[in-house]
């Protein structure tokens, strides 16, 4: 068999951006099962008879098995112990661990090339790579200001790498430690002109009154010209190239008079 012509047929995602990189090659049609997660992410995988299993941290070995997989992808944390079994059993496996744009670039690269489909990978990378350098074009000559993104609410934790590298692209300065825990008072003592909020899990359910009561952040000015934001979840936190989703609703963020509101994006209403 020439490997040149070869196609996995049975692919098991257990992380919602490798289900976005196979829908964005085209390939979804060998998608056998993918999470809960990859459903609310890429909506189109509900149709047809998928099964849905458990997400990386919790995935069960005899569950993926079961479909008879020749590919599972997933993303860290992942169970080991699953993995471990998925490998035994000589099914291949492809982890995905990316903290940065450049890493998410790669993993689509990696995703495109063990499927047979490299050119379309190019095009999908390139593709992103271009509408995140028009946003940096479009602000390059601006202010640049200073802007803290968090991931999850209790405790606070800056959000990742990939997301302080979109701040930056849409014109702004990321505020804090990407994926690193910090207080309320060290970001109220950063002074941010914006504040976006982008939780794990939450979709787009969070309380940004609530936020502001609790954290003692009434008087901070980016509360007080309603510069804080909830951003929907998947697009941020799902590195792949729904991240251009997340990019435009950033760039609103920063700069309303340059665009029209995105989907996916909810300001805090100032009374």
């Amino acid at each position: 068999m020439d490997p040149t012509n070869y196609i996995l047929q049975r692919v098991v995602s257990l992380q919602p951006s490798a289900t976005v990189a196979l829908r964005d090659l085209g390939l979804l049609d060998r998608l056998v099962a993918c999470t809960k997660y990859c459903v609310d992410v890429c909506p189109e995988v509900a149709a047809g008879s998928r099964v849905i299993v458990a997400d990386s941290w919790t995935a069960q070995a005899e569950q993926i098995l079961a479909v008879r997989p020749d590919l599972v992808l997933a993303s860290v944390p992942y169970q080991s112990s699953a993995v471990a079994e998925i490998l035994k059993a000589g099914v291949r496996f492809l982890g995905l661990t990316p903290r940065s744009l450049a890493d998410i670039y790669l993993d689509i690269a990696a995703i495109a090339g063990i499927m047979n489909a490299p050119e379309k990978g190019e095009m999908v990378i390139a593709g992103m790579r271009n509408r995140i350098e028009e946003a940096r074009q479009r602000t390059v000559a601006g202010p640049k200001l200073k802007v803290f993104c968090e991931e999850w609410g209790n405790p606070i934790i800056a959000s990742e790498l990939w997301v302080a590298e979109l701040v930056q692209a849409a014109g702004g300065e990321f505020i804090g430690e990407p994926g690193k825990p910090m207080t309320a008072e060290a970001i109220a003592a950063q002074h941010p002109d914006v504040i976006l909020a982008a939780w794990c899990g939450a979709g787009d359910r969070i309380p940004l009154e609530k936020i502001v009561e609790q954290r003692g952040w009434t008087e901070l000015a980016a509360v007080r010209n309603g510069r804080l934001f909830c951003i929907t979840d998947q697009l941020l936190n799902t590195p792949a190239t729904t991240l251009i989703g997340g990019l435009d609703a950033i760039a609103w963020a920063l700069h309303p008079e340059q665009s029209q509101r995105p989907p996916g994006i909810r300001q805090l209403q100032v009374r």
